[in-house]
């Protein structure tokens, strides 16, 4: 839990956090434009068991669930935790860092895998795409998406003077990894992800808000 009460890292400025502070358990704005992006490449792939690697306070597992899907959560913070069992009382939700290895007994166990917004904050970018992969059966899925980054976005907000705002740079657990299409879709590739899938989410495409890849674990 945080070690300050200032430490409010979902809407505001963050200090002395030891985790990210979830402080609502409702939808972010990010949360209703991924859903039906993440949705449609879990339909594609005709997945029902989904692992939510990352899924804070449980909001986009909720939305998930409720378009057909098997869903368990995970994630770091236990506030996230905390507000993600209420949010969806009665599904599965555990704890764990994912940058750690993935517990045992969720191994080779789900037809995909989402990440939703979270790549962006670790240091160690590979290791989700680690747990992914071990998370999957053969031949399943990881959908991630991450802020879009491209020349007419950057320029826009560079002119707009809105840099700080994208970046949080004063959030403890903030973004500290800024990927474009070609960055993403290599972290799946050195993965050994094949059939990938790109996509935007969120405003026209040269302005997108989130870049959505998905990726196949080898058969």
């Amino acid at each position: 839990m945080p070690s300050s009460s200032s430490a409010r890292t979902d809407r505001e400025i963050s200090i002395r956090a030891d985790e990210f502070v979830w402080d609502h358990g409702g939808d972010t704005g990010a949360h209703r434009y991924l859903q039906p992006a993440i949705c449609e490449r879990l339909d594609a792939a005709r997945a029902r068991a989904v692992l939510d690697l990352g899924c804070g306070n449980g909001a986009l597992t909720a939305r998930i669930a409720a378009a057909g899907y098997d869903v368990v959560g995970c994630d770091h913070s236990a506030s996230g935790i905390e507000r993600a069992r209420a949010a969806l009382p009665g599904a599965v939700f555990f704890q764990h860092d994912v940058n750690a290895e993935l517990p045992a007994a969720h191994t080779g166990r789900y037809d995909a895998v989402v990440s939703a917004e979270v790549i962006e904050h670790l240091l160690l970018p590979r290791k989700l795409l680690a747990n992914a992969l071990a998370a999957l059966k053969p031949g399943g899925v990881f959908v991630a998406t991450t802020p879009y980054h491209g020349y007419l976005k950057n320029l826009a907000l560079a002119l707009a003077n809105r840099f700080d705002d994208h970046w949080h740079p004063l959030r403890d657990y903030g973004h500290v990894k800024f990927f474009s299409r070609r960055t993403f879709v290599r972290l799946f590739e050195e993965a050994g992800f094949t059939d990938i899938h790109y996509s935007t989410a969120g405003r026209i495409p040269p302005l997108a808000c989130s870049m959505v890849v998905a990726g196949r674990k080898p058969a």
